[in-house]
């Protein structure tokens, strides 16, 4: 992949490739199930060695990225703006 990786080119990747607004409870699930399957990894500290992804704190932390990002697709949220906007907001909240 040539391409550099922002939230934007992620955003429109994975719509690309993932759009499906009648399974928008289903995406989700899958984003606990993610969730859950990270909260594994991280308690036995399953690090990526090598370039085997599987299994790995590497690969969890992917899938949770993948579902926020699918499901910010589905209720058409932009990532990057609201990166920018909730980062003024903790600015002045905690004076950074």
């Amino acid at each position: 992949m040539a391409e550099q990786v922002t939230l934007s080119f992620l955003q429109k990747y994975i719509k690309a490739k993932d759009h499906s607004p009648e399974r928008i409870n289903t995406y989700f699930l899958k984003l606990v199930e993610e969730v859950g399957e990270l909260a594994e990894v991280l308690i036995k500290n399953k690090r990526m060695e090598g370039q085997n992804i599987k299994g790995t704190v590497n690969e969890e932390l992917y899938d949770v990225l993948y579902y926020v990002v699918a499901l910010a697709n589905l209720y058409d949220v932009d990532l990057e703006e609201s990166f920018r906007l909730k980062e003024e907001l903790n600015k002045v909240k905690y004076g950074r």
